[in-house]
């Protein structure tokens, strides 16, 4: 278990979220523009070709909403992810997507799955379990935020509401809840708290009591020693 480390600010925490959606945002706008529809390189189910998805659906987005949606969420908690594990970071975000798109691509009904959800729910999940099973003050009270930022979100992993891929949700929650146990005891972990003795402690013997040599001294004498 590693000790308690110091957590610092860096580019990245921002850059690298900042630079990714503004990936997503450019695939969308050359949809537009263009007239593409790249609605068909998601992710379908149980079929060779619907395997690419694993790599492109978290950059494609079926409408502005759906986009909008899913914007913020992807920026505050990849932003997180960079922050406060650190070291951890680019395997839960490029291992972790790939796998829940496998998960998806695995269970999921006959459709394309498209979106950053998939992605979202993961860094969802592993920052929450993570604060949780490590128990360190920070780390839990970032799970905490996010659990008010977005807690409402795990309604969606079941379906709930139609037209909404609850599986690929639902992948990306189960990913990033093995990620937590896998990589719990990597980066920040709980502080264990030592207590130092003084010198009134020889005052006492093991079981908390007044040793006989310090009864029979007088109290002004020990403060004059003192």
């Amino acid at each position: 278990m590693e000790n308690e480390k110091e957590i610092r600010y860096s580019k990245q925490v921002w850059l690298i979220p900042s630079l990714l959606l503004l990936f997503v945002w450019i695939v969308y706008i050359i949809e537009l523009k263009f007239g593409f529809n790249f609605n068909r390189y998601g992710i379908y189910p149980k079929t060779l070709k619907g395997l690419r998805g694993v790599f492109f659906s978290p950059f494609i987005h079926g409408d502005t909403n759906h986009l909008i949606n899913n914007s913020v969420p992807l920026v505050v908690l990849s932003a997180c992810l960079l922050f406060f594990y650190k070291e951890v970071a680019w395997k839960v975000l490029v291992l972790g997507t790939l796998l829940s798109g496998i998960l998806t691509w695995s269970i999921a009904r006959d459709n394309y799955h498209i979106g950053a959800s998939g992605v979202i729910y993961l860094l969802f999940s592993f920052i929450f379990f993570s604060g949780v099973i490590r128990k360190n003050y920070r780390l839990v009270a970032i799970s905490l935020g996010v659990v008010f930022l977005y807690g409402s979100m795990i309604w969606y992993v079941f379906p709930v509401k139609e037209g909404i891929s609850w599986e690929g949700h639902l992948s990306g929650f189960v990913v990033g809840f093995i990620f937590a146990i896998i990589y719990r005891k990597i980066g920040l972990q709980k502080i264990e708290h030592t207590y130092s003795s003084s010198e009134f402690d020889t005052y006492f013997d093991e079981d908390g009591n007044l040793k006989e040599s310090i009864e029979e001294t007088p109290i002004s004498k020990i403060d004059a020693d003192e």
